[in-house]
C-alpha cells in the first residue's frame, strides 16, 4: 500500500514539474537583416481566387462549393464586396480545373449552357459557358470594388483528348480572340490574361506538350498586340498555371522565347488531399512545411537560367486538393500553413501569391454559406496591409518550430516581421535584433546557443536609433484560436474576436503597443506580426 502511495505520489509531482516546464517560454532570438533586400514581391501580393465548380463538385460524400462560383455567385451580396473593397485593390484570379472547357458566348451559334455531369467529359463535366451578360456584371463588382483582374484562357478549345490525358491537336484561339476583343470593347481593365489551368508536366486531368504550348503563347501574345493598339495598354500574358515541373517550364520558355510569358504561374497543394486525417500534423511539422521551398527555389533558379525577362507567381493555392479539408481549410489552424507560405514564397522572388479560394470549398477566405469572413481572410489582410514589398534575411537562434519572416513595412519606414509558433505546449520570449546596430563577433557560430545567448544580454535591445524610453514603442499583432481550439472559425486579434459589424463591415485590427525594448512573447501556436517603426532598414531605401 505504501509502495503504492508513493508511486502515486511520484506520478503527481513528475506530472506537476511537466506542466510547470511546458509553460515555461523558451528563450528565442531573432535577427533582422535590414542592410539588404534578398527578394521583392509586388504591391499587391495578395491574390485570391473564384473558380468555376458547380454545385455538384463533391469528393469524399461533400460538396462545399454551393453558388459560390463564377457562374452563380451572388455578386450582389454586400459582405461580397465589402471584404473585397477592404484590400483596396485585391488582386482576384479568374480560373480554375473546368477553365480549358469553358467556352465564351460571343460569336458563336451555340447555346450558351452551365457545367453539367457527365461521366466522359473533364473532371466528369460537360463543357459550360460563360454569357457576356454575366461578365458584364462581374466586371460591374470588380470595378465597384477596385479589384485587379487576372483571367484564364481556355487553352483546351479546339484540341482532342489522343490517349489518357494527353490532348493533341492546335488551339482554335478563335473564341479567346472574340472574348478578348470584347472586353476591350467594353473598357475592361484586365491587368492579366493567364493561359490554361494544370496542363503542364504530366498534368491534372489532361496535359499538353509544352513545345505546343510554347507556340500557343506566341500566337496569344500576337492577338494581343492586335488587339491593344497602344503597346503601354497591352496585359501581361501568364502560363502554365500548373504544377512545377522544371524540365517542361524550361522547354515552355525556350519555345516561346524573350518577352511574350510575363509570368510563370504555378500551383501549390503540399498538404495532401481534403480526407487526409493527418493535415494538422503535417501543418505544425517544420520539416513538412519546408518541403516547398525546393518548388519555390527551383522555379527562382528555373527563371535566372532560362527566362530572366518573366517573373514566377503562385496562381492557386489551396494547401490541400480536393475542395479542402472540412474544419481545418476553413479553421484558424491554416493560418499558420497560409501565412508561412506567403513568408516563405516571397523569399524566393515570388511576385502573386493567390490563394484558393476567395469564396468556394472548405479552403475559401469568405464562408460559401454566409459569406463571412474566415480566419485567412484576417491573417490574408493583415499581412496585405503590413508587410511590404522588399524581403529581408533574417537569422533565428531557437528551436525549428519557431518560424519569422521579415520585409520592409508596408509604404512606411520600418520593418513587418511575422512569427509563427508551430510548438502547441512552448511559448517563446522572442528577442529582436537589427544587424545593423548589433555587432556581433562573425566568427562566432550561431549554433553554439550559450555563448551566442550571453552576447545578446550584452548587446542592445533596441531596433533603431535609441529614442527616450516612454515614446519608444513597437506595434502587435497576436492571433489566436479561440478557446484554444485550433479547429475554431474564430480569430482572436490580441484576445479579441475578430467578427464583422453588424452592416458587414471589417473590423478595426488595431495594435497593442509594447515597449520597444522588451521581448515578443509568442504563445503556443499562435501567430504575430511585429512593426518596428524605428527599425533602420536601408533596403528600404534601396
Amino acid at each position: 500500500m505504501e509502495v503504492r502511495l508513493l508511486l502515486l505520489v511520484f506520478i503527481c509531482l513528475h506530472a506537476l514539474l511537466w506542466a510547470a516546464s511546458a509553460q515555461q517560454p523558451e528563450e528565442a532570438t531573432v535577427i533582422v537583416k535590414g542592410s539588404t533586400k534578398i527578394a521583392e514581391t509586388n504591391k499587391n501580393y495578395i491574390c485570391a481566387t473564384i473558380d468555376w465548380w458547380p454545385p455538384e463538385k463533391c469528393n469524399y460524400n461533400q460538396c462545399p462549393w454551393g453558388q459560390s462560383s463564377i457562374l452563380n455567385l451572388d455578386l450582389d451580396h454586400p459582405f461580397l464586396a465589402q471584404a473585397i473593397q477592404a484590400f483596396d485593390n485585391l488582386r482576384i484570379r479568374l480560373g480554375g480545373s473546368l477553365q480549358d472547357r469553358v467556352v465564351y458566348d460571343v460569336g458563336t451559334n451555340s447555346p450558351c449552357a452551365p457545367f453539367t455531369n457527365m461521366s466522359n467529359g473533364l473532371f466528369g463535366f460537360s463543357d459550360g459557358c460563360l454569357s457576356m451578360d454575366r461578365w458584364d456584371k462581374l466586371n460591374a463588382l470588380f470595378q465597384k470594388t477596385g479589384a485587379i483582374i487576372t483571367f484564364g484562357l481556355n487553352a483546351l478549345y479546339g484540341r482532342y483528348n489522343v490517349r489518357r490525358s494527353f490532348w493533341a491537336g492546335k488551339w482554335n484561339s478563335t473564341n479567346a480572340y472574340n472574348f478578348v476583343k470584347y472586353t476591350i470593347s467594353k473598357g475592361y481593365p484586365v491587368d492579366s490574361w493567364e493561359y490554361g489551368n494544370e496542363l503542364s508536366g504530366h498534368g491534372i486531368g489532361a496535359r499538353v506538350d509544352a513545345t505546343l504550348y510554347g507556340k500557343d503563347a506566341i500566337e496569344l501574345k500576337s492577338i494581343f498586340q492586335q488587339l491593344y493598339k497602344a503597346p503601354l495598354s497591352q496585359p501581361s500574358l501568364l502560363a502554365p498555371g500548373g504544377f512545377f515541373d522544371q524540365q517542361w517550364y524550361t522547354q515552355l520558355l525556350q519555345t516561346s522565347g524573350h518577352g511574350v510569358v510575363s509570368a510563370l504561374t504555378h500551383h501549390i497543394y503540399n498538404l495532401g488531399g481534403g480526407n487526409d486525417a493527418h493535415l494538422i500534423r503535417k501543418i505544425l511539422d517544420p520539416k513538412y512545411l519546408d518541403r516547398s521551398e525546393d518548388t519555390y527555389r527551383d522555379m527562382q533558379l528555373t527563371l535566372q537560367r532560362h527566362g530572366t525577362w518573366a517573373s514566377a507567381w503562385v496562381s492557386e493555392s489551396g494547401g490541400v486538393f480536393n475542395n479542402g479539408g472540412e474544419l481545418v481549410s476553413n479553421t484558424f489552424i491554416n493560418s499558420i500553413w497560409y501565412l508561412d507560405q506567403l513568408g516563405m514564397a516571397s523569399k524566393y522572388n515570388t511576385k502573386i501569391f493567390c490563394r484558393q479560394t476567395l469564396i468556394g470549398g472548405h479552403y475559401g477566405l469568405l464562408d460559401t454559406q454566409t459569406f463571412l469572413p474566415n480566419p485567412d481572410y484576417y491573417s490574408a489582410l493583415l499581412w496585405h496591409r503590413l508587410m511590404g514589398r522588399e524581403v529581408l534575411s533574417v537569422d533565428i537562434n531557437a528551436p525549428r518550430k519557431l518560424r519569422a519572416y521579415a520585409h520592409c513595412r508596408k509604404q512606411q519606414q520600418g520593418i513587418t516581421l511575422l512569427l509563427i509558433n508551430l510548438s502547441n505546449t512552448t511559448g517563446y520570449n522572442v528577442t529582436l535584433q537589427n544587424d545593423i546596430n548589433v555587432s556581433l563577433d562573425k566568427t562566432a557560430s550561431l549554433h553554439k546557443h550559450n555563448s551566442f545567448s550571453h552576447s545578446l544580454r550584452r548587446a542592445v535591445s533596441w531596433l533603431g536609433r535609441k529614442p527616450s524610453s516612454d515614446v519608444a514603442r513597437r506595434e502587435e499583432y497576436h492571433l489566436t484560436a479561440k478557446d484554444g481550439d485550433l479547429q475554431s472559425k474564430t480569430m482572436l486579434l490580441n484576445g479579441a474576436p475578430l467578427e464583422l459589424s453588424d452592416d458587414g463591415g471589417v473590423p478595426a485590427m488595431s495594435p497593442a503597443l509594447v515597449a520597444v525594448n522588451s521581448p515578443v512573447y509568442l504563445a503556443p501556436t499562435s501567430i504575430a506580426f511585429v512593426v518596428l517603426p524605428m527599425f533602420e532598414a536601408k533596403a528600404y531605401f534601396e
